[in-house]
């Protein structure tokens, strides 16, 4: 189901009807990015410019320059699914109807959350990606745990966000969570997927669009599947 999913949701991305958010879904995505470049640049050179430790030993400057060349890069592949989240839900409702119309065209669309809620979930998510994703930074330095750290914290945030966000559309959200666990591990493969995306530069600017397409396909197959178990009652005590 996954890998059926994942070869739809690629075709979709690039497809005619999706195209234009495609465009503007990569140039926002592009634009933050650029932003939270400037900004850690800028952040880089106050500290040389503010702090006179750095004239008392020279290799602080030597690491700022690190920092603000190729060590912004990995800086950014950290912050990378934060932005992806943000990008998501702007773009969410629009793509995730295209691709159930013409993917779906037999079955009822679902419907688009609130602005407020859906940006509020989305803003909270975002945050908390990416206070992961700083904890999971300062483990960069320590072979194979910190790549673990990044896959493991990015494959759940993501299938979390992403996935919830598509079942949103046709759930109440307490039930989409709950889907998302009683299909845990597809769901989590499916982050898996995501994430190891998120490491491949320019591809991982197509995450966020690629990322709903996939969602919704997944969350249409494993609906498919049957009701879910209704939570178990707790016995009464006589």
């Amino acid at each position: 189901m996954l890998i059926q999913a994942a070869f739809a949701a690629l075709r979709q991305v690039f497809s005619p009807p999706l195209r234009a958010i495609l465009w503007k879904s990569l140039a926002l995505t592009v634009g933050l990015l650029v932003l939270i470049w400037f900004g850690l640049t800028r952040l880089i050179q106050w500290f040389q410019a503010s702090h006179h430790i750095s004239a008392d030993y020279p290799f602080l400057d030597t690491l700022a320059y690190f920092l603000a060349g190729a060590g912004l890069f990995v800086a950014l592949a950290y912050i990378m699914p934060a932005v992806s989240i943000l990008v998501a839900s702007f773009f969410l409702d629009d793509a995730a109807e295209i691709v159930e119309r013409t993917d779906f065209p037999g079955e009822p669309p679902g419907r688009a959350l609130p602005f407020g809620p859906a940006m509020f979930y989305a803003l909270r998510f975002a945050g908390l990606a990416l206070l992961v994703n700083l904890a999971a930074l300062i483990l960069f330095f320590v072979p194979v745990v910190g790549v673990v750290a990044f896959f493991a914290a990015n494959a759940y945030l993501l299938s979390r966000e992403y996935f919830e966000m598509a079942a949103a559309r046709f759930r109440p959200l307490p039930e989409a969570a709950a889907m998302r666990k009683h299909y845990g591990a597809t769901t989590i493969a499916a982050g898996c997927l995501l994430a190891g995306l998120m490491v491949v530069p320019v591809v991982n600017l197509l995450t966020p669009l690629f990322g709903i397409a996939l969602m919704v396909h997944l969350h249409k197959g494993l609906s498919r599947r049957g009701a879910l178990p209704a939570p178990a009652r707790p016995e009464r005590i006589r």
